[in-house]
């Protein structure tokens, strides 16, 4: 399968983790998953009060939002990437990130959008997951706005951040200059309007 450009590419074992053994070709399996998705964002609509900062609650969503489709969901990855710190760090990074959140929100460090934006690229740069990363951070930082802020979500263009397309580019460049500690591509691109 092609993956779209910036998508982390799966290894021999990660894809033999593949529910159905009829997916042939990246659109079969996007639709697959966006199946997947749908039901994990009605699983996410029925939640009240979730602890949003907690692994548990990051682990299931991932597991709620893929586990139809993939054996491994929810369970952080076991081998190097193309991004992502190494595998025997994730539980600690991700441990401090919960934590760094808590302490934002606590002391109003940035706007809600502005805090969700540093927590979902602090997320895909930890790179939990074997697959589903970029996807899985979009919908918890919105959970996160949602349930821990009383904010809106995010409107992070769709589907439009799954194939390659202008919007996608813009979106992984804004994430890598994240990477060097330039947020200002990421906050631009997904404008806060709650200043």
């Amino acid at each position: 399968m092609t993956e779209p450009y910036g998508a982390t590419p799966l290894d021999p074992d990660e894809t033999r983790g593949l529910r159905f053994g009829h997916i042939e070709t990246r659109a079969e399996l996007d639709r697959m998953e966006q199946a997947n998705i749908q039901d994990g964002m009605v699983w996410l609509g029925r939640q009240r009060g979730p602890e949003v900062l907690s692994e548990g609650f990051v682990r299931e969503l991932h597991r709620r939002l893929f586990g139809r489709v993939w054996t491994w969901a929810g369970t952080f990855r076991l081998n190097e990437k193309n991004i992502g710190v190494a595998p025997e760090q994730i539980a600690v990074r991700l441990r401090n990130l919960l934590d760094d959140c808590r302490f934002w929100i606590d002391h109003e460090t940035w706007t809600p959008t502005e805090l969700a934006l540093r927590f979902h690229h602090r997320l895909v740069w930890i790179h939990l997951f074997p697959n589903g990363n970029g996807r899985h951070a979009r919908i918890l930082a919105d959970a996160l706005l949602v349930h821990e802020l009383g904010a809106r979500p995010i409107s992070w263009g769709g589907n439009g951040l799954l194939a390659d397309s202008e919007h996608r580019d813009a979106y992984i460049g804004a994430l890598r200059a994240a990477d060097a500690g330039d947020y200002g591509p990421l906050l631009r691109l997904f404008r806060d309007d709650s200043r």
